[in-house]
């Protein structure tokens, strides 16, 4: 049953779906400050109602583990590889890594990366470390490049530690500070000078994560759509040309591959051997369905060059919500969709439809959703006109204690935040662009229909109007817009 966890004046907001879990502590290397930091938090978890338990043992929800920072765990050791097996347990668990770095390591290891991450093209002796592949560099490189010098040693020390969560305890004796690393390439900070907040913030972080599920247990649902009706469809080749588009304005980077960073001859059920940068996805009304790309965990797929494999079609959701549902197409490889597919299909749900005519193709009015096209990208919004472009917000805690890509959480977030778009409620309102931002993720984008314009058009227009400025910087908690002198929003974190 779902339980709310406390929150006490003096901390931030918290989602009230989260639930009491089950941790355990399978310690690693450790620091007299990691020993101290452990126990705190471990308390903490106590304190909050969840229970501790004093081995792994079924059912466990999150292992805690510790390793040495710029140490590598080989594969064999790595407990986010073993833990199921290692501890009979019923399914993985959710495992965290705690590491200790001194302020002066923390600061040595920004300033080489911010020196590296200034050259070009990159110098691989510079993103080689122990236990990294030689081709680490081109990831560590191409991330770094889209997060700055801290998401480029946050890659280093998820390929090091064999895991991907991971907590960065900072200080000498005792913890001046801790960054939460996760797969998006969040970096959420937690204050430590004031103790009484700074274990919870770290258990609400944790809870966060865990109180969630995956929704990517997409069911094929329908009958094939036939090769003969699929080639004659004209969004295939629109979603193509959108890509390439996107591409000459360096919307996306490169996948993040795990044999490029590390030599790992055994991957868990849990982790993927590669994560793609966002997805895009646009409407079809003959068939209807949502045309949207693939899963970049499936296999490497290059936005920018996409081809009919890479797309699929997405006809609405599973009735527990925990997946899309897909429709195939003959003559395809039908690979799945997006993480993200869910949200991209749940976010019309609460807006309104338009009604299309011979100005779009039509020679029958048709109705659609009143979004034609939706890009999420691991992206963030420096500045944007407000005469053009709409930003929604979303709830609350979800700047606080941010979720993660492809989990229910979040394609509930993002449905409620676009169900609240005065652009996207009223058809006739001028602005044509609705985003919000994901903390520590990215953001994603709404297009409306325009007559004479393509999918994808109004964005990447709006982009080079300077009336939708991209940053690589992604805010990693609480923000606002506010007006400077030109009337541009501009960021304010």
């Amino acid at each position: 049953m779902t339980a709310t966890i406390p929150n006490p004046p003096s901390l931030k907001p918290v989602h009230d779906w989260l639930r009491k879990i089950n941790i355990a502590f399978s310690p690693g290397p450790r620091t007299p400050l990691l020993d101290e930091f452990a126990r705190s938090l471990l308390a903490c978890f106590n304190e909050y109602g969840h229970k501790v338990q004093d081995k792994p043992q079924n059912p466990l929800d999150v292992l805690l583990t510790t390793t040495t920072f710029g140490q590598p765990v080989g594969w064999r050791k790595s407990i986010l590889a073993h833990a199921r097996k290692r501890f009979s347990l019923e399914q993985t668990p959710t495992v965290v890594n705690l590491l200790h770095i001194t302020s002066s390591q923390l600061e040595n290891s920004l300033s080489h990366f911010q020196a590296a991450l200034q050259k070009y093209p990159p110098d691989p002796q510079d993103f080689t470390f122990p236990g990294l592949e030689p081709k680490a560099y081109q990831t560590l490189y191409e991330q770094g490049q889209r997060g700055g010098p801290i998401l480029a040693l946050e890659r280093m020390v998820q390929a090091q530690a064999m895991c991907l969560r991971n907590i960065l305890v900072v200080g000498e004796d005792q913890p001046l500070e801790a960054y939460t690393f996760d797969l998006v390439g969040a970096y959420p900070r937690s204050d430590a000078s004031d103790l009484e907040t700074f274990y919870p913030d770290l258990v609400q972080r944790i809870v966060t994560a865990v109180s969630t599920q995956e929704i990517s247990r997409h069911q094929t649902s329908g009958d094939p759509v036939p090769a003969s009706i699929w080639h004659t469809l004209p969004t295939p080749g629109q979603m193509k040309e959108g890509g390439r588009q996107l591409g000459l304005r360096n919307f996306f980077t490169d996948m993040v591959s795990i044999a490029n960073l590390v030599n790992v001859p055994f991957i868990p059920e849990t982790v993927a051997s590669q994560y793609s940068e966002g997805c895009f996805a646009t409407w079809e009304s003959a068939l209807p369905a949502l045309v949207t790309t693939i899963t970049g965990s499936a296999r490497p797929v290059s936005k920018y060059n996409l081809g009919d494999d890479d797309l699929a079609l997405i006809t609405g959701v599973r009735p527990d919500g925990l997946g899309a549902l897909v429709r195939p197409v003959q003559g395809l490889r039908n690979d799945p969709p997006s993480s993200e597919a869910v949200e991209l299909m749940l976010m019309d749900e609460g807006l309104p439809r338009v009604a299309l005519g011979p100005e779009y193709g039509y020679a029958q009015m048709v109705h659609a959703p009143v979004a034609r096209s939706k890009l999420h990208g691991h992206r963030g919004v420096r500045s944007f006109n407000p005469h053009r472009v709409e930003h929604v917000h979303l709830e609350e805690p979800f700047y606080h204690y941010p979720v993660s890509c492809g989990s229910q959480a979040q394609a509930q977030a993002v449905y409620r935040a676009f169900s609240r778009s005065a652009a996207l409620q009223d058809p006739g309102d001028p602005r044509q662009l609705v985003f919000t931002v994901l903390p520590g993720h990215g953001l994603m984008l709404a297009e409306k229909w325009a007559p004479g314009k393509v999918p994808f058009q109004l964005i990447w227009e709006a982009m080079d109007a300077g009336d939708l400025e991209i940053d690589r910087h992604i805010p990693q908690g609480a923000l606002e817009y506010s007006a400077d002198e030109s009337g541009m929003m501009v960021l304010q974190e």
